[in-house]
């Protein structure tokens, strides 16, 4: 018995977009770190991380993020960064295009300043449980 192909969402696209739509205009949502970040503060920057692989094989998948939250103050980007999962967490039981959400979790969060700009930075890991929608 072969089982059917089913494409997974793009995770992380499906976050970009979702914290694109909820945080303020001024935070710069993105998956990199813009050039001159210093001037483009606050920045949240997502990245598919290690994840967990499927739950149930062609249903669902679990995905890590790797997110860095950067901002002028360790305050600033500590209050972003609680924001940001937030908003994350929120999006449990939705459909967003291209994706359904089941489940997500906070794994951790470290203050993580940039060693070489020495701008405060978090890094929030998450995972997410998705199928296609």
């Amino acid at each position: 018995m072969t089982l059917p192909v089913v494409p997974m969402p793009d995770v992380e696209q499906v976050a970009l977009e979702l914290l694109a739509e909820a945080l303020d205009d001024e935070v710069t949502v993105g998956s990199e770190w813009p050039e001159n970040l210093a001037q483009h503060l606050p920045v949240v920057a997502v990245s598919l991380g290690p994840s967990g692989g499927t739950g149930i094989k062609t249903v669902t998948a679990t995905r890590g993020l790797d997110i860095d939250v950067l901002a002028a103050s360790k305050g600033e980007a500590r209050d972003l960064a609680a924001l940001v999962s937030a908003h994350l967490i929120a999006a449990q039981g939705t459909v967003r295009p291209g994706a359904r959400i089941y489940g997500v979790e906070e794994t951790s969060l470290i203050w993580l300043p940039d060693p070489v700009t020495n701008i405060p930075r978090y890094v929030l890991v998450m995972s997410m449980v998705v199928r296609p929608a």
